[in-house]
């Protein structure tokens, strides 16, 4: 924090995590605030080698104030966000609607979603691979306490302590691995009275940039920080399963949760990001929980409104549930450009191909991934496509296009394209 006098003056103008919930000049409940700045603090000297005198001071500031609610535990009995649920509407009623049920959100949900993930995975993991009770294979433990549980039936990464808890990507470097642009996409779930998660981003001159996610969405340690309340049905956020994403495209960087776009940073200043943690206050009864983290290069591909002239679009924003052909709702993003591409390009006609990884028998990948191809003509012939300009072929693992025997590469196999024909399909 630059020009810090003291405790009180931060209390009082620094943005802050309260419940899920970013709060700007605003105090309303001291305990929070007090917990908070305190961490904001500890994670800056933790990043810049600061003398830790100043932790110590706030530590003991905060041991004054104490949480007022004990949050409830994870229920593992809500309704997985991977379920098939009633239609909604676009926009905000929708999430209202979506939030009062308690089911998940749906492809109609999502109808006017435009975030495209990035066209190369740079690390992805589903947590699949690993033991229940255990610390997740492919991540690092920088500070406090984590392991891998099941809510749902579906394996997901616990946060259970700390004041910042702080895991990281294991990459083949520590730093730098962050492209220019870039785009990172996770599910997470929002026990009542938990802290969210947040993306605590490290630059290449060592600096914190933080971006979090709950009720609100907001920035921290940023030259100049932005937050947004998210626009759904706040009443009924806990309890469920929500999809955060984000780009950074140069100087910009765009939030999403679940089907709106909440936060644009129209120019982040110094931010080129060198690493990124996964991070916040957890407990072991109010802890942070996440899964299906991803992140990739590129994002948001420059094809709308141009004339296409390539052999084809390799997309990796099309997700399925696991091992089954039902698309999920973030898919819209990509399946809204694909559409868009084809009205600015009525003579465009397209072979979709399925791709899966190796995991598996050959033949169950074959079959899948024509089931998953031809879901993705459907979805597409309902959002206004001619069905005469799509055909689908299905291709398992027959072609990858990295190597199967890294984590990455195996993310980057599993892919849907879409590829010009020059002539309209039989």
């Amino acid at each position: 924090m630059k020009n810090n006098p003291g405790f009180l003056p931060i209390l009082l103008t620094t943005f802050l995590l309260v419940h899920g919930s970013f709060i700007r000049a605003q105090v309303t409940d001291p305990s929070k605030v007090a917990s908070q700045d305190a961490s904001n603090h500890a994670n800056n000297d933790v990043n810049n080698g600061v003398n830790n005198s100043l932790t110590k001071t706030e530590s003991a500031i905060k041991g004054l104030f104490k949480k007022k609610n004990k949050p409830a535990k994870v229920d593992s009995t809500q309704t997985s966000a991977g379920s098939t649920a009633a239609g909604g509407t676009a926009g905000a009623a929708a999430g209202a609607n979506a939030g009062t049920t308690g089911g998940p959100l749906t492809l109609t949900a999502y109808s006017n979603y435009d975030f495209v993930p990035g066209e190369q995975v740079v690390f992805e993991d589903h947590f699949t691979d690993d033991q229940d009770g255990e610390f997740p294979e492919h991540w690092k433990l920088n500070k406090g306490q984590g392991i891998v549980n099941k809510v749902q039936g579906e394996q997901a990464f616990f946060l259970t302590e700390g004041n910042y808890v702080r895991v990281a990507p294991r990459m083949k470097t520590e730093k730098d691995y962050l492209p220019e642009n870039f785009t990172i996409e996770f599910d997470f779930y929002h026990p009542q009275g938990a802290y969210p998660p947040v993306l605590l981003f490290t630059t290449s001159d060592n600096q914190s940039r933080n971006i979090g996610f709950g009720t609100s969405v907001g920035t921290s340690y940023f030259p100049n920080d932005f937050s947004a309340p998210f626009p759904g049905d706040n009443n009924h956020f806990d309890g469920k399963w929500h999809h955060a994403a984000m780009i950074k495209k140069g100087n910009q960087i765009k939030c999403y949760e679940d089907q709106y776009r909440v936060l644009v940073i129209p120019d982040c200043g110094s931010c080129k990001m060198s690493f990124v943690e996964v991070g916040g206050i957890g407990g072991a009864d109010n802890p942070i929980v996440f899964r299906n983290f991803r992140i990739a290069e590129g994002g948001n591909m420059n094809l709308i409104g141009q004339k296409f002239t390539d052999a084809k679009i390799i997309t990796h924003g099309i997700n399925f549930d696991v091992d089954k052909s039902t698309i999920k709702p973030e898919s819209m993003g990509t399946l809204n450009m694909i559409v868009k591409v084809m009205a600015v390009n009525p003579d465009l006609h397209f072979e979709i191909d399925g791709h899966t990884d190796n995991s598996g028998a050959a033949p169950h990948n074959l079959q899948l991934s024509q089931q998953r191809a031809d879901a993705v003509k459907t979805q597409l012939i309902t959002m206004g496509v001619d069905s005469a300009r799509l055909t689908t072929k299905g291709l398992g693992d027959t072609k990858p296009i990295s190597d199967n025997a890294t984590q990455d590469g195996k993310a980057n196999n599993r892919r849907v394209e879409f590829v010009r024909v020059d002539s309209k399909p039989s």
